[in-house]
């Protein structure tokens, strides 16, 4: 089988594809074909050395995927050869709230991910994909969709009528544009693009800022709520627009922080905290238990993916270029089977 491994340093050019053996299952275990997988953020950062905890060894990237099960270990009963099934991001974490030992088997990093033709997993590793879903569009599922969910649903408690800002027009904000219009609730995009903030009001957004035209954003989406502010803040950003993120919500509103894209560490506004009563929520993906209620949902409300790029196995670092550029809108797909 073929595995895109990155090895002997970090960076897009220390990709290389190589031949390894076909795993075989052992009790408890499954063999997953995986026929595509999609790029996250995260992915990049792995690859460009950054939170490896062993940055010498060989790695195969990407924690999102989806293939049809080919073999099944003794006493495995969640799933059956012939399903189509999604690696879960976190191996361990099943249901309730997040704990140190659910959030360290992580794929892409540490364990071997989805950049590969098979990948053996614990039976309780996986869920089912969207019965409406082809492979492509579930292997877009694991990470930036369910980091959406957890956002909105699970920690924000979303709403008909509620107020949302995504920053960006990456794979969490477009699911989050998704998630959110199904929920009956108005949405706000920013983008430095005003092509792509084109492109997210064909999907339903109520209201676009370009942030490079409009710098002080915040009080811009507090305009388009007539002084209110929004319910909720999908923050992909970062340090430089987490301050901008305090000052868009209302009194009471809730901020998932989710991304880095723009840094780690800033000074933090205590009292914009306090004296705005805001909900802070810190979204690392979610649990398998999670996903499933995702699933349910896509199913009821037909919600499909947006799949902007997409490229075949062996040009992996081809596409971990796109997803540096930041050109993409929504996901970007590699294409295995």
């Amino acid at each position: 089988m073929r595995a895109m491994v990155l090895k002997d340093g970090n960076g897009i050019d220390h990709l290389h594809l190589e031949t390894r053996d076909v795993p075989m299952a052992g009790s408890g275990e499954i063999v997953v074909r995986l026929k595509a997988a999609s790029l996250n953020y995260r992915d990049l950062a792995m690859v460009n050395g950054l939170g490896r905890s062993n940055p010498s060894a060989p790695l195969v990237p990407l924690s999102d995927g989806a293939g049809e099960v080919v073999e099944v270990g003794a006493g495995v009963t969640r799933v059956r050869a012939g399903d189509l099934v999604c690696p879960q991001f976190f191996q361990n974490w099943f249901a309730g709230g997040p704990t140190l030992p659910g959030l360290l088997a992580v794929l892409g990093g540490p364990l071997d991910g989805c950049a590969q033709d098979y990948i053996k997993l614990s039976a309780e590793g996986v869920a089912k994909a969207p019965a409406n879903y082809t492979a492509e569009e579930a292997a877009t599922l694991p990470c930036a969709a369910l980091t959406a969910w957890r956002a909105l649903v699970v920690e924000g408690g979303i709403k008909p009528g509620d107020t949302v800002l995504a920053q960006g027009t990456g794979g969490v904000s477009i699911f989050a544009l998704q998630f959110a219009k199904a929920a009956g609730a108005r949405v706000i995009i920013t983008s430095s693009s005003d092509e792509k903030l084109e492109r997210a009001k064909s999907l339903g957004a109520d209201a676009t800022i370009n942030y490079k035209k409009t710098p002080d954003w915040a009080t811009e989406a507090r305009k388009l709520t007539g002084g209110r502010g929004v319910d909720h803040v999908v923050e992909v950003g970062g340090a430089d627009t987490l301050p901008q993120s305090f000052m868009a919500a209302r009194i009471g509103g809730h901020i998932a922080v989710i991304g880095l894209l723009s840094g780690l560490v800033k000074d933090v506004n205590v009292a914009a905290i306090f004296s705005q009563n805001l909900k802070i929520s810190g979204i690392t993906v979610g649990s398998r238990a999670q996903f499933e209620d995702m699933v349910r949902a896509i199913e009821q409300s037909d919600i499909h993916p947006v799949i902007d790029k997409r490229y075949p196995l062996e040009e992996a670092p081809a596409a971990f270029m796109t997803m540096q550029g930041a050109s993409h809108f929504g996901k970007i797909v590699l294409n295995i089977a």
